[in-house]
């Protein structure tokens, strides 16, 4: 997995697997939150529902805040902030390549800052 970090409290990655969910609440995420929506990459992606299924056993929040690249909406940005504001430390987020995960938390940070 290759996790970049965003900022002290944020980080990105591409798309995750259940499996990977115990190494993340041992590397300190207290939240992961899927940008992409079931489906979008065939067999091989992982429902939300199985990740979050594992993230309730280990005790990490588990957000879906899904949109197809270029289909962000407000609602999508309404949706991210709560989901920050009720983190309670590190937060990870995926999508295929991480680039949508940032690109939420970039507009997102940039709404709460004005």
């Amino acid at each position: 997995m290759d996790i970049r970090q965003i900022d002290e409290i944020y980080s990105v990655t591409g798309q995750i697997s259940p499996d990977d969910i115990r190494d993340l609440a041992a590397q300190g995420f207290q939240m992961v939150i899927c940008h992409r929506p079931d489906g979008e990459g065939g067999a091989d992606q992982p429902n939300f529902a199985e990740i979050a299924k594992v993230a309730e056993k280990v005790g990490i929040a588990a957000v879906h805040v899904p949109f197809s690249g270029g289909m962000l909406t407000q609602e999508d940005v309404d949706a991210m902030a709560e989901a920050l504001a009720k983190a309670e430390g590190p937060v990870l987020g995926f999508c295929r390549s991480g680039a949508r995960s940032a690109q939420i938390y970039s507009i997102t940070r940039g709404l709460q800052n004005n």
